[in-house]
């Protein structure tokens, strides 16, 4: 049986996808949870936000083994098998799968081997390279006896998300409070439901499949609002009116119900996970620190509001993590 995953995913990007990963895949295992997170964005952020800039260098440099995505894969493209990923382990609950710029190059093996999943010859390669990222952490989630896996993927709609969400069953929309987002939400919700009904195309043509394979179901169970905050430059009520849109926008453009009436406001809408406030001075206090903003201590410099702030960050983000867990069955 395989392990559930999760994957944070937007066609916009700054909207908090990777801190937002981040921060609950701590989370997660701060409840409990033994958490798998993976880095499957080529520009690799989630890996940078675990790792310090000379245990990456010392990562990257290091070309024996499958210490990064990019390494466990390679093989592949070069007509050999996967590699079972090396998962470095950041505490007894927490593992990661780290990310590699060098991802990006594994883009046109993706690109082709999409069309070839629909032919009559030997499909064992198409859909080994077409399922290499659910393989893999799968492996990795065995590997740490991991309850549950959490994606970060890049902002965009190319071959790499594709099947990086082909391995998700579950997908959860970062939004920020602007026009963009909407927009992002449009693009991704589309991208969804044309991977999701391809991806199983492509599996009833594969009869007696070799290996096991993922449902892809990429299922959406909500989104997450990155608070804005006071800008002197716009005024609150401007960017209210892009928030108090996603309801309609999530709705109709990622759920397929284009009927409303809708909530008029994120609060009162029930894919609506959590609004995230703008923890601003704790986010470069919390990167110097290394940890996650809610573990901010007064050894670290969290004094004061600052302190408060973090205890705040604590409740905020275990509350999402157990909306998370009971949207997932998790929390069973």
């Amino acid at each position: 049986m395989s392990v559930p995953v999760i994957a944070f995913f937007n066609n916009k990007g700054g909207v908090g996808k990777t801190s937002l990963a981040y921060h609950l895949a701590w989370m997660m295992a701060e409840q409990g949870e033994r958490v798998l997170a993976c880095d499957l964005d080529p520009q690799a952020n989630l890996t940078a936000s675990f790792m310090n800039e000379d245990d990456l260098e010392s990562l990257w440099n290091d070309d024996a083994g499958a210490g990064t995505i990019y390494r466990c894969v390679r093989p592949l493209a070069e007509m050999g098998d996967l590699k079972t990923p090396r998962v470095r382990r950041l505490d007894e609950n927490l593992g990661l799968v780290p990310g590699d710029l060098a991802l990006a190059g594994f883009e046109d093996s993706l690109s082709r081997e999409w069309p070839d999943a629909m032919n009559d010859a030997n499909l064992r390669r198409p859909f080994r390279m077409l399922t290499a990222f659910w393989q893999i952490v799968q492996k990795g989630a065995g590997d740490m006896d991991a309850s549950i896996i959490v994606l970060d993927v890049g902002p965009n709609l190319g071959a790499i998300n594709r099947s990086a969400l082909i391995a998700a069953d579950y997908v959860i929309a970062p939004l920020g409070a602007d026009l963009f987002s909407l927009r992002g939400l449009r693009n991704s919700g589309a991208a969804l439901r044309g991977w999701r009904e391809n991806w199983s195309r492509r599996r009833k043509n594969w009869t007696d499949p070799a290996f096991s394979l993922p449902i892809g179901a990429m299922k959406p169970i909500g989104y997450i609002v990155r608070q804005h905050g006071v800008r002197l430059e716009r005024p609150v009520k401007a960017l209210d009116k892009w928030i108090n849109r996603m309801p309609a926008a999530y709705a109709e453009h990622v759920l397929g119900q284009g009927t409303g009436p809708f909530p008029a406001t994120p609060d009162n809408d029930p894919n609506c996970l959590a609004t995230v406030r703008h923890y601003r001075s704790l986010a470069p206090m919390a990167r110097e620190a290394g940890k996650p903003i809610f573990a901010l201590r007064p050894a670290d410099g969290a004094i004061g509001s600052h302190a408060a702030a973090a205890r705040q960050a604590y409740r905020d983000f275990a509350d999402l993590a157990q909306s998370i867990r009971r949207k997932t069955g998790l929390a069973d």
